[in-house]
């Protein structure tokens, strides 16, 4: 796909195309972000996080427009579309109300007279790359720390959401943002190694893929750039044996269908212990048998569209991958719908020479194991090359207590799923991932801690 297409995934049809710019327009892209960069981080704290907090009520303000919006780009049901708007809104308000506490100059207690302070200040042009599963979400936990530390943004978004990359651009700008501080750019993989590697940009952010993720911080490295690398996850539900199994049903349907199943930190392998397994299994099988796919725009819709057909094929290749290896498809696909709607299933009986054993199913279908022991549950929850976030169902503190502990994982959940939220830190391990977002953490990514060291008194 050479351009940047609104494709309506519930009907399939093409809305609007964006041409990729070209190498002169990059140019232009790289020079006035760096010159906006000069001004931009020696405009006044208060006037950076009064932006922010704007931008937090212009979303409030235009949830309407913009849900909507993600709901015909993407396929995201009205409703969840909704919830996306509302957590972007509280992300930038977070950084509006809590940036003068996280960059205020730092006392050091040091050894020896004189004084040693850190300060946190900007490095300078910065590049995401964002994905089409939660295009304001995705954005907004890179634009806002970065945006109230001084430093500027080019967007790269996905090709499938141009509409969401255009109405956020307007919109920041709208709330008073310097035009040139966030430029979106609708630039093709080619140009993003030109603008990784270009001097004047000085770290990369990306949220997507493995392979993408291991080419831009492969270029960001030769260069020697800051990246944050925030990829997939294959995040185990675990499920002890004394654990609520009505609830952790429950959160196993949220978690695992919610958006439409394609979400990095969905509820991805349920791993059961024995005792309560053939319980557990059954109700869970009975409640997403129970769920139907329906029209996004409708607000009682849980499970609309994939973000594509093709989307849909590449989840039915694990899928049918597994079953003629043995594995049991429970709610059969039946006949595809139009458009990108693929039903929800679950597989069981999955073994370790099947795709779905190692593989991140991006789609509504769950995976579900036996294992003997909770001892058994860490193991097979670590087996996996992936370690963003899990899940941990049981009503024993130090039994969640020590699970916690031993599960390979940047965040751990007891008795949740993964939930976002502006003041929880987002990252993972091994490879789906490097950095944090959100938080305190997300603004100390692209920031220089310089220091500063007085050995004589001053004045």
């Amino acid at each position: 796909m050479s351009a940047y297409r609104t494709i309506n995934p519930a009907t399939g049809e093409m809305l609007e195309e964006h041409p990729v710019v070209d190498d002169a327009a990059v140019e232009d892209i790289l020079a006035r972000s760096a010159e906006a960069f000069s001004t931009f981080r020696r405009l006044p704290l208060e006037e950076r996080t009064s932006v922010l907090r704007r931008a937090a009520a212009l979303h409030r303000e235009r949830i309407d427009e913009l849900a909507e919006i993600l709901t015909v780009e993407m396929g995201k049901p009205i409703t969840q579309a909704r919830g996306e708007v509302t957590l972007v809104a509280s992300i930038y308000e977070y950084y509006a109300d809590n940036a003068a506490r996280f960059l205020a100059e730092e006392n050091l207690d040091i050894v020896g007279g004189g004084e040693a302070r850190v300060r946190t200040e900007p490095i300078g042009p910065l590049l995401g790359v964002m994905p089409w599963n939660y295009p304001y979400y995705q954005v907004a936990r890179f634009a806002a720390p970065n945006l109230a530390l001084g430093n500027t943004i080019i967007l790269k978004h996905a090709r499938n959401c141009p509409r969401s990359a255009l109405a956020i651009e307007t919109l920041l700008r709208d709330a008073g943002l310097p035009r040139a501080a966030y430029i979106n750019a609708f630039v093709d993989s080619r140009q993003v190694a030109t603008i990784v590697s270009d001097d004047r940009v000085r770290g990369v952010s990306l949220t997507g893929s493995e392979k993408a993720g291991a080419a831009v911080g492969e270029i960001a490295g030769r260069h020697m750039k800051k990246y944050v690398l925030e990829l997939g996850g294959s995040d185990p539900f675990i499920v002890l044996d004394d654990a609520d199994i009505d609830a952790a049903v429950a959160a196993a349907v949220t978690g695992r269908y919610a958006n439409g199943g394609q979400a990095c930190t969905a509820s991805k392998r349920f791993i059961v212990v024995e005792p309560v397994y053939e319980e557990f299994t059954r109700k869970f099988i009975a409640a997403v048998s129970a769920i139907a796919a329906g029209d996004p725009m409708d607000p009682t819709t849980f499970l609309g569209p994939l973000s594509s057909a093709a989307a849909g094929d590449e989840l039915d290749e694990i899928v049918r991958d597994a079953v003629d290896r043995g594995a049991t498809l429970h709610s059969a696909p039946g006949a595809r719908r139009s458009g990108a709607f693929y039903p929800p299933s679950v597989l069981t009986e999955v073994t370790s020479d099947m795709r779905a054993f190692e593989e991140e199913l991006f789609g509504p279908t769950a995976v579900v194991y036996r294992v003997p022991s909770p001892q058994a549950a860490v193991q097979l929850a670590n087996a996996s090359p992936y370690g963003l976030s899990s899940s941990v169902f049981t009503r024993n503190a130090e039994q969640a207590a020590t699970i916690a502990r031993q599960l390979e994982a940047g965040m751990v959940w007891i008795n949740s799923t993964s939930k976002s939220a502006p003041d929880l830190p987002f990252g993972g391990v091994k490879r789906s991932g490097v950095g944090r977002e959100l938080g305190r953490f997300g603004i100390d990514e692209f920031a220089n801690k310089k220091l500063v060291r007085i050995l004589e008194p001053l004045g």
